[in-house]
């Protein structure tokens, strides 16, 4: 199975974005796996930023992203979304879903956020 993560593109500082990731390749449930979000930047590298349990009932998050970024699954549509909110310069990254608790799955293509006026 392949993650795809999509709704990245140019967003000015203290703006929004909603990602999202859908498998390809194969079934996979979102609902019967906990997930992660991960980003790269060339500076800090890969950096975990949130992971949600397979039941969505826990989530976690990197103490800088608290209470901007929520991560959800919509198990109709089968997939995984990371709103983020009040977003920094210094935030512009590739972001990538992954399978699993913590930054250790398969990254897919992942998805360019630039944040820039």
């Amino acid at each position: 199975v392949q993650l795809v993560e999509s709704g990245g593109g140019l967003v000015q500082p203290g703006g929004s974005v909603r990602l999202s990731c859908v498998a390809s390749g194969s079934v996979f449930e979102f609902s019967s796996n906990a997930m992660s979000w991960l980003r790269q930047t060339p500076g800090k590298g890969l950096e975990w930023i949130a992971s949600l349990t397979a039941d969505g009932s826990y989530s976690k998050y990197i103490r800088f992203v608290e209470g901007r970024f929520t991560v959800s699954t919509d198990n109709a549509k089968n997939a995984l979304y990371l709103q983020m909110k009040n977003l920094e310069v210094d935030e512009t990254a590739t972001y990538y879903c992954v399978e699993g608790w913590g930054k250790g799955g398969t990254r897919g293509p992942g998805t360019r956020v630039t944040v820039s006026e």
